[in-house]
């Protein structure tokens, strides 16, 4: 007995699907590029004296991050856009008067459309992930003196079995990939023989810059309990963080490579901070396979109405809808998973699954009545 066999029949509706995926993948991408393109322009353009090459090169930064929001839409419309010019034409109607089954020119599309997501997930999204944080320090960079005028508190902890420290600075900036802090308070404890940490000294700098094994500290004043303040030009003191690490823990989600997210999780936590964001961000990867399958076997599923029937128009607009309802419902429960109302694991598997089960019990009723 031999398994199902990958024909021509396969390969074509196969070649017509990646066609309609890739020229739908290819408007949207164009259209969100113009728009992101005005919407730079005038977020730095007015700002800073920057030429249009630059602002350019700047929209051009976030285009993979782009491609990994627009890749579920592509397979959504270019699939569906597709089945509908198959059955339009009357294909769809000959492979089934065949007794081909639907399930067997689906599946391929469906497979397909994983594999893409595989690649998206392990190849594109490392790559879109340093663009972006270019992006983003080069968007401080020109607007440094606007983004002086919020600043963003930082807090961090550090340390071992005897000594704790906790860090807060005014702002932050990345330098060369190396974390720099300014308008930096520490707090040092040191832990007594009972194992109670007890206040020893605090430091204030104008600007901490974290470099391997230690900080170093510019513009020092220390005090401590019981004595008076003391002014150094620099101070170097231990650091038990990692420099990539604590510059990945002041970066967004979207910024941290999708094979260094666990150990960004994992440094987080031991800092004493919450991690939500990054178990969502990847849990959310980890799910993009199945989301843009499901994205391609719901669109294949409501295209396969009988032309003659009637109601095309309606079905396949009833699809499109479905696609924007699982983006209100993957940004509803995203909020939810950010607020811990539920976990980061159902925040991001349920809508593919909602998604993926739609398709197949529609194709389950067209195909079996």
């Amino acid at each position: 007995m031999t398994g199902p066999s990958f024909g021509r029949l396969e390969i074509y509706v196969l070649g017509r699907t990646i066609a309609g995926a890739t020229v739908a993948f290819a408007v949207i991408t164009s259209l969100i590029l113009l728009i992101d393109l005005v919407e730079t322009a005038r977020d730095i353009g007015v700002r800073a004296d920057v030429s249009f090459t630059e602002i350019l090169g700047l929209t051009l930064l976030k285009t993979p991050a782009l491609m990994l929001v627009l890749l579920p839409f592509a397979f959504l419309f270019g699939t569906l856009g597709a089945f509908v010019a198959l059955n339009r034409s009357s294909e769809l109607t000959a492979m089934r008067a065949a007794g081909v089954s639907a399930w067997r020119f689906i599946a391929p599309a469906g497979v397909a459309a994983f594999l893409v997501g595989v690649l998206a997930v392990t190849a594109v999204n490392p790559v879109a992930a340093v663009l972006n944080g270019q992006f983003e320090a080069i968007r401080a960079r020109l607007l440094e003196s606007y983004l002086d005028d919020s600043p963003k508190d930082v807090w961090l902890r550090q340390g071992d079995e005897r000594t704790q420290m906790v860090i807060h600075a005014q702002s932050r900036s990345l330098e060369n990939g190396k974390a720099v802090l300014r308008g930096v308070s520490l707090f040092i404890y040191q832990k007594n023989a009972e194992g109670i940490p007890e206040f020893r000294r605090r430091l204030e700098a104008r600007e901490a810059r974290l470099l391997p094994g230690f900080w170093r500290l510019t513009d020092v004043r220390e005090a401590s309990p019981g004595a008076g303040a003391v002014r150094t030009e620099s101070l170097s003191l231990p650091s038990t963080l990692d420099p990539k690490g604590a510059v990945e823990r002041f970066a967004t989600p979207n910024e941290i490579a999708f094979w260094r997210l666990p150990a960004a999780i994992a440094q987080t936590e031991q800092a004493g901070f919450g991690a939500s964001a990054y178990r969502l961000r990847l849990q959310q990867l980890l799910a993009t396979p199945l989301l843009l399958a499901a994205m391609a076997v719901m669109a294949a599923a409501f295209s396969l109405r009988l032309v003659r029937l009637g109601g095309m128009a309606l079905v396949a607009g009833s699809g499109v809808a479905l696609g924007f309802v699982f983006y209100f419902l993957n940004a509803f429960s995203g909020a939810l998973a950010k607020a811990g109302l539920i976990s980061a694991f159902s925040a991001a598997w349920a809508p593919p699954a909602v998604v993926m089960l739609c398709g197949v019990t529609l194709l389950c009723y067209t195909e079996d009545g």
